[in-house]
């Protein structure tokens, strides 16, 4: 396995440098840049946060900076680079004025990157980047052991705090959002993946161009000794492998393809050089449901070929592999009514996967943060299956009134997640499921989504079973 080394970073050693944001993501770059030997300001703009209780948030061995309210004008003149946390948009005024004191501004997936020894393999795409993300890790350690592989990024576990460990004998898998995208410069997988692109983030991005543009970035290093694994089935992937600097590896789930990943009926099927080898049955090899997750498998084995692994290797992992929790997660059977996890459902596209996942009538919990998305096409899918809608957060009023213009009207309200699941459990009849699967982030309700799930499950795991 040869690691390939990045040698055209400058040295930050004795220079100025300014985290911004004191979470995970943050605390590791003060980590890390403290490594480097850089002088270090930790900034937090959050409203009532004082300096001593930033100070709380590192290790007692820092000697980093901490600034809270307004940064004092030398401050932004001496500042050589920015590190923005992801959930910092890279166009607001404070990056502005370091940007025009000619500050370089870069992400945490950048700095991480910038001290890697090993081989990257990088996944975005709107929906199914943490499955695939994570079972091509699990896939790598099968073949290079788990102390030589390393998974980062979105998935929660920051690069910055793993990046010292690599070798050239390593690899990283990363899932990188398009928040982590805006701010990448070297960044260079030797296989990247865009899963899919549809609308999400608008909020942040301002316009679908942009949202686009951010994605593709995750190849923008990539030259034709690399792989890029594009979705066949998505437009705006399949219409990147036109420019796409690296050679272009498709996987498809509704049409058969000359080269590459596709399935046929049942089966996952790879073609190359005119031949044909089937490799899994979708159903009788795989635990996990729906078609989403079927794509999120020929990714895997596209990604993990493409890195090196051997094909046995690939499908043995697969077949032991489980969900991944949040997403399509069955949680428990109560009352003869099955539950199941989606918060990871965080948009319309990614609920929709769910909602086509169920195989029975479906009392379906959504509703949350506004981040300006358009819910036409989730309720169009409903296609029957969906008993009742139970709408909850910011969102609710939006989504009811797009529900009706579609002609379903069985929609009831809640106040909070407890009332919301109370009225669940009351609606559900034997042979019916329950799915969280809110179409919204969960910001405004629960600080993510990971603890909202958790809350649906922990109330799931105390209904009585009869």
């Amino acid at each position: 396995m040869e690691g390939k080394h990045l040698t055209n970073t400058k040295s930050l050693r004795g220079e100025k440098c300014l985290v911004v944001g004191s979470g995970i993501s943050g605390i590791g770059s003060v980590g890390l840049l403290e490594h480097m030997g850089a002088d270090v300001v930790l900034y937090d703009g959050k409203e009532g946060l004082t300096e001593a209780e930033l100070r709380t948030k590192l290790p007692e061995k820092s000697k980093a900076v901490c600034k809270t309210g307004e940064i004092p004008p030398q401050i932004i003149k001496e500042t050589a680079t920015v590190v923005l946390s992801p959930g910092v948009p890279v166009d607001i005024p404070l990056v502005n004025d370091f940007r025009a004191e000619g500050a370089e501004i870069i992400g945490e997936i950048e700095l991480g990157y910038r001290e890697e020894k090993g081989r990257v393999a990088a996944i975005t795409g709107t929906n199914g980047k943490t499955t695939t993300t994570t079972l091509a890790g699990e896939i790598m350690k099968a073949h290079w052991g788990e102390e030589n592989v390393f998974v980062v990024g979105n998935i929660g576990n920051p690069y910055t705090s793993e990046c010292l460990k690599t070798t050239s004998q390593t690899v990283t898998v990363g899932e990188i959002s398009s928040f982590q995208l805006e701010t990448i410069q070297m960044f260079h997988p030797v296989v990247s993946a865009i899963l899919n692109i549809t609308p999400d983030h608008l909020n942040r991005h301002h316009t679908m161009e942009a949202y686009v543009a951010a994605k593709e970035a995750i190849a923008r290093n990539q030259t034709k000794e690399d792989i890029c694994v594009l979705n066949y089935e998505n437009g705006y992937t399949r219409d990147f492998a036109a420019r796409c600097p690296a050679r272009v590896v498709f996987f498809s789930s509704e049409r058969e393809l000359d080269e590459g990943y596709f399935r046929r009926g049942n089966k996952i099927v790879k073609a190359s050089g005119g031949q044909e080898e089937e490799l899994l049955d979708i159903y009788t090899d795989m635990n996990l449901v729906g078609m989403c997750n079927v794509e999120n498998v020929m990714a895997a084995i596209a990604i993990c070929e493409g890195m090196g692994v051997p094909m046995d290797t690939i499908l043995s992992v697969v077949r032991k592999f489980h969900a991944v929790e949040h997403r399509i997660e069955f949680v428990a059977v109560k009352k003869g009514v099955d539950y199941y996890n989606d918060s990871k459902g965080t948009n319309p596209d990614a609920a929709i996967q769910g909602i086509r996942a169920m195989s029975k009538p479906t009392i379906l919990i959504g509703g949350g943060y506004d981040k300006e998305s358009e819910y036409d096409e989730w309720i169009e899918n409903f296609d029957g299956k969906v008993k009742w809608l139970v709408l909850i957060g910011q969102t609710k009023e939006k989504i009811a009134a797009c529900a009706r213009r579609h002609g379903f009207e069985r929609i009831c309200f809640a106040d909070t997640f407890e009332e919301c699941l109370e009225l669940c459990t009351q609606l559900a009849e034997q042979g019916d499921a329950v799915l969280l699967s809110p179409a919204c982030a969960s910001w405004g309700m629960f600080p993510n989504y990971e603890v909202r799930g958790e809350k649906f499950k922990a109330y799931v795991n105390q209904l009585p079973s009869t």
